[in-house]
């Protein structure tokens, strides 16, 4: 089957009307949400308005809903002061419907704000997993509903029931992980992508990649085939087009195949969870965008879990085009893909990596509101392994010398 063909297939029968996707679906959104209020609250970039949120925008407006003053969207990485503003301007506006056009950190940002909003509270009280949903039915509660408009192919945070929101001041990460959050309809026009540069292109590709690679290592049997499946028509989606679209940023179609994979990254991670590479990214995020953050670990962890994992590289490998299936080979011929669309491969390429970003990350798998990501992978670790573990693996990942980890 066509690779799109099978994307859109596997997309339709996960997501149905909740997901309006494709090429040139704006006009749509007008009509969808009325039928979930008529005063809205938009959230969107208002320094530099772009075609997508004129779209957004008319067809908003054809359709008779009113929603007042643009909000000014998150910053990168999902700030919890932004977090805060954006909870106390639905606070504010009270509306019936929110709507959030942006990359991944403006729909984190958004969802973190509507349960901030309706629950009251510190954003930290909420970072883990399902803690929004029990307070919600605690207090017999519902979030505003809400629409994610997605302009950008990498986290597919308009999909899922993930929030990143990041401490600038202690440069860490930290998760919500709740189906409470996942938004009431999803839209994403692929062909607002082209306006992403180079390097955001990449980062997308690679969250991607890792987004279905680690569900895929990580799963358990009722689920790896369909996680397996995923995975395989994804990450050849990205290898095949991700090069085109270095050379040529307008070409609609590998846009239309970029978009189609990272959706199907979200779906991945609402099957199972990331793990081991995610988990390193969080403390890199002063210094690395996300997605190339888990470019760079994801083969480091491939070796890591070698042993175990013999099934998904044999369906994975041939993909990156490795010269057999041994792990080393394939983690080999992932740095190479890396390599051939210009992407760094250790983290000393990183400029402002440090030691100090080893210690940080090895803190941070430690601490409990992280633990899901050890338990996601395909070995579950604990916090004895991770100095005996975690720890030569970053600096192995440092010097991009795949012979220094020590596999479990």
């Amino acid at each position: 089957m066509d690779l799109k063909k099978q994307a859109y297939e596997l997309l339709n029968n996960w997501k149905g009307s909740a997901y309006i996707h494709g090429l040139g679906v704006l006009d749509r959104i007008g009509e969808a949400v009325a039928a979930l209020g008529r005063d809205a609250l938009v959230i969107a970039n208002t320094t530099r308005k772009s075609e997508t949120v004129e779209k957004v925008l008319a067809s908003l407006a054809d359709a008779g809903i009113a929603f007042g003053e643009v909000v000014p969207t998150a910053k990168p990485n999902s700030p919890k002061e932004d977090v805060l503003r954006l909870s106390k301007a639905i606070t504010s506006r009270k509306p019936e419907v929110i709507i959030t056009i942006g990359g991944g950190s403006a729909i984190d940002a958004t969802k973190a704000a509507n349960a901030l909003a309706t629950l009251g509270g510190d954003v930290d009280q909420y970072f883990g997993t399902d803690l929004v949903a029990k307070a919600l039915k605690e207090r017999n509660l519902q979030l505003i509903p809400t629409v994610a408009v997605m302009t950008a192919a990498s986290s597919a945070a308009h999909l899922t029931k993930y929030a990143n929101v990041t401490d600038l001041a202690a440069g860490q990460k930290k998760l919500i992980v709740d189906n409470a959050l996942v938004p009431t309809l999803s839209v994403f026009d692929y062909t607002s992508t082209v306006t992403m540069p180079k390097e955001l292109t990449i980062d997308g590709a690679f969250d991607t990649i890792a987004h279905t690679l680690e569900v895929y290592l990580g799963s358990h049997p009722e689920t790896i085939e369909l996680t397996g499946k995923i995975a395989e028509c994804a990450i050849r989606l990205v290898v095949e087009n991700a090069p085109i679209l270095i050379d040529d940023p307008n070409n609609d179609e590998a846009r239309e195949a970029l978009g189609l994979a990272s959706d199907l990254g979200g779906y991945a991670i609402m099957v199972g969870g990331t793990s081991g590479a995610h988990l390193t990214s969080f403390s890199l995020v002063d210094i690395v965008a996300h997605g190339t953050a888990c470019g760079i670990m994801n083969p480091y962890y491939v070796v890591l879990f070698g042993r175990v994992i013999e099934q998904q590289l044999n369906v994975v490998g041939p993909v990156f085009g490795s010269k057999d299936m041994s792990p080393i080979s394939v983690a080999e011929a992932m740095i190479a893909f890396a390599k051939s669309i210009g992407a760094p491969t250790k983290l000393n390429d990183i400029e402002g990596f440090t030691e100090a970003h080893i210690v940080r990350a090895l803190a941070a798998a430690k601490n409990p509101q992280l633990k899901m990501k050890l338990q996601n992978m395909p070995i579950p670790m604990d916090a004895t392994g991770i100095d005996t573990y975690m720890a030569p693996l970053l600096r192995a990942a440092a010097e991009g010398d795949l012979t220094k980890i020590k596999a479990m």
